[in-house]
């Protein structure tokens, strides 16, 4: 006999990842989402499981280089002019963050929740047959220069402390890895515990199949407020044990009970390619100018960036453009012709961890959100956590640097 009934708010990578966690468990499960299945930041991210990206983004090395990223409107990190003022707050908040000791703090939590979300993945992909879409093909990590690389070894450094393998790279060795990069990248770091999935919006509608299979419920409803014993709908009351999983508008709902929590939105771009746009042998990674390419079964994307703007400006597709130019330079053999543009949003917190448990004054609903770029990286982690959550189990990991109310 099933036990208590569990809505989840948003059917992305996350929300679904739970769903299935929690209908193991014996719950009985209802998924609800404003547009749908994989209408988000799920379908276009780069399909990585970064397990290795450990390292918070408010740091000393990004509060340095953020004066001239800023001045570039499409660089790696840009606001918006007209969105400016409305995300101070949040800004003054990612500059505290940045602060050694902080850093250390989220360093140390992240590495706690990859490490959970990296033992839980396979046993999660087996127990749904979904197995054959994990890819191992590593990371490719390029530097312009001695000077840029240099820079990037004490992250290195603390990867190694958290046992993460790597190995640097030169020469004749980053053309094997992969061939045809432009000769400004003189150095490389190769991390084959990068693995990806084939396709990220093909994996998320397969979670929903198999959620669905198993007698769950897919609603398309626009969560309007939360409520101590559910959740109000556009299709009405639902009562139950709640999960808001919501991504970038998951804090719309929180202040709805009256909570604020500093999430903003990262609006992501990226350009898909045909898969004969250029032979890529792993994901390469071109951390100095915040983009990656990367080969999914749908082809080969182009994309990354931090657009700090909000869910309400129009789309800035001149940044999607940007990326592609540069790939092609730095791959000249890269065919940039006949490619989709796309944006979504990712949920980013301060301090880059994500909200994970029990809202402030509403006990009966368990936040999960806020992963930033490691939504897919982190959901099966998250999941586990979640489930053992609604069972009333203590997890297997300390959720304090995670909760909710930290703000």
């Amino acid at each position: 006999m099933k036990s208590a009934k569990v809505v989840v708010i948003g059917a992305g990578v996350v929300g679904l990842s739970i769903a299935l966690a929690a209908q193991a468990r014996g719950f009985s499960v209802r998924v609800i989402d404003r547009e749908g299945v994989c209408a988000g930041a799920s379908a276009g991210n780069a399909g990585a499981f970064a397990f290795t990206d450990i390292l918070p983004l408010a740091s000393p090395r990004v509060i340095r280089q953020a004066p001239k990223w800023l001045l570039d409107p499409l660089g790696p990190l840009t606001v918006p002019p007209r969105y400016a003022l409305k995300i101070a707050p949040w800004m003054l908040r990612f500059w505290r963050a940045s602060w050694p000791g902080q850093v250390r703090a989220s360093t140390i939590a992240q590495t706690g929740l990859m490490a959970l979300s990296k033992a839980a993945l396979e046993p999660f992909l087996a127990q749904h047959g979904l197995t054959s879409m994990l890819r191992r093909d590593g990371q490719l990590q390029v530097y312009e220069g001695k000077g840029e690389f240099d820079a990037s070894l004490p992250s290195w450094a603390t990867r190694a402390e958290a046992g993460i393998e790597f190995e640097h790279l030169t020469g004749e060795a980053i053309a094997a890895k992969q061939p045809g990069l432009d000769a400004r990248f003189t150095h490389a770091t190769f991390t084959p515990g990068w693995f990806s999935i084939a396709d990220p919006k093909d994996f998320t509608i397969a979670l929903a199949e198999r959620f669905r299979a198993n007698g769950g419920e897919v609603v398309i409803a626009e969560a309007l407020r939360l409520l101590p014993d559910g959740v109000e709908t556009s299709a009405g009351v639902m009562k139950g044990r709640v999960v808001l999983a919501a991504g970038a508008f998951s804090h719309l709902l929180a202040r709805t009970a009256g909570v604020k929590i500093p999430l903003e939105t990262e609006r992501g771009y990226n350009t898909t390619l045909p898969a004969s746009a250029i032979d890529l042998r792993c994901q390469v990674t071109f951390g100095g100018h915040g983009f990656v390419i990367t080969r999914l079964s749908s082809g080969i994307r182009v994309g990354g960036a931090v657009e700090l703007g909000g869910l309400k400006l129009p789309p800035n597709y001149a940044r999607a453009d940007a990326m592609l130019t540069k790939a092609k330079r730095f791959l000249p053999a890269l065919d940039t012709s006949n490619g989709v543009q796309w944006m979504g949003f990712r949920p980013s917190m301060p301090d880059s961890l994500p909200a994970i448990g029990a809202l402030p004054g509403q006990p009966n609903t368990i936040c999960a959100f806020g992963h930033g770029h490691l939504g897919l990286t982190q959901c099966a982690g998250t999941a586990e956590i979640v489930a053992d959550l609604l069972a009333g189990k203590a997890p297997g990991l300390d959720l304090t640097p995670f909760a909710p109310s930290r703000f």
